[in-house]
Parts: structure tokens; sequence; C-alpha cells
């Protein structure tokens, strides 16, 4: 085994917050807890909301830029689906089919996205993936991906 090795054995990552940069860190954290269903873990210069074990640190107009994309697994994406309809919630783009997962996009007021998504449905076709402008990109039947209708 190599030294490297054997040092990263000694290593234990701990989980990933990621941190929006929001322009208003109140409406954001109403948006969070209203619309997605996050619980307030603290507001102060920063806000922390979470759901599950899942967190996000806003903060307004510092680190990092608006419309950053995060991923969030989840045990059933179309539960999800329903509740943010429900809610009011901005979906960029309905559960959707892919190899990896089906998944969906919700927009927060500052552009950022996250990405929810589960296992992927067996047998069920690939829909399009939605990307950081809107467009559509489809999977050709040879596998690759082209924007804009098949």
């Amino acid at each position: 085994m190599s030294a490297a090795q054997q040092t990263n054995r000694a290593i234990c990552f701990g989980g990933i917050t990621p941190i929006f940069s929001v322009r208003d860190l109140r409406a954001s954290v109403d948006y969070y807890v209203r619309a997605l269903g996050f619980k307030l873990d603290f507001l102060e210069s920063i806000a922390s909301v979470s759901r599950d074990k899942c967190a996000v640190f806003l903060v307004q107009g510092d680190q990092g830029h608006p419309g950053t994309w995060v991923w969030v697994g989840v045990d059933d994406v179309d539960a999800v689906h329903a509740e943010y309809k429900a809610s009011g919630a901005k979906i960029r783009q309905p559960p959707t089919n892919f190899s990896w997962a089906c998944e969906m996009q919700v927009e927060d007021p500052d552009g950022n996205v996250l990405r929810i998504g589960s296992e992927p449905k067996a047998g069920a076709a690939h829909g399009p993936w939605c990307d950081m402008r809107g467009d559509l990109w489809h999977l050709t039947p040879g596998g690759k991906w082209i924007r804009g209708k098949q």
C-alpha cells in the first residue's frame, strides 16, 4: 500500500453543505422554508436551512455566484415533485428519466438550481435534459446528446 493510500485511510470527510449567494437573505429563507419544505437552522449574517440530511447555507451578496447548481438525492422524486407543485416552487424541469437517475430541477429566487433525483425508472424512456439556459438536449439512438428537437 502506498503512503498516499495509507494517509487517505485515516481521513474521513463529513457531509458537504453548498453555499448559495442570494440577493435577499430573508426572502430566500422564506422560499426554502415555505416552498421547499426546509427548516431554518439559524439566521445571522448567513442562514442555514436543512431538510433531513440536506443542508444549504444562504449568504447575502457574498461567497459565490447566483446560479449555482447542486445535486440532492431523494428516495422518491415523484413525491417531491407533487409536493413542490402544490407549494408553488419554481420547477424548471419535472421528473425526467435518465440513465443516472430520474431527476427534476427546482430553481430558487436567485437562480440557484437544485437537481433532485432518485433511482432511474427501469424500462422508461430517457427524456430531454434541460441545461442552464433552459435549452433541451435529446439523446440520439447513437448515444450522442443534441440540442433541440430530435
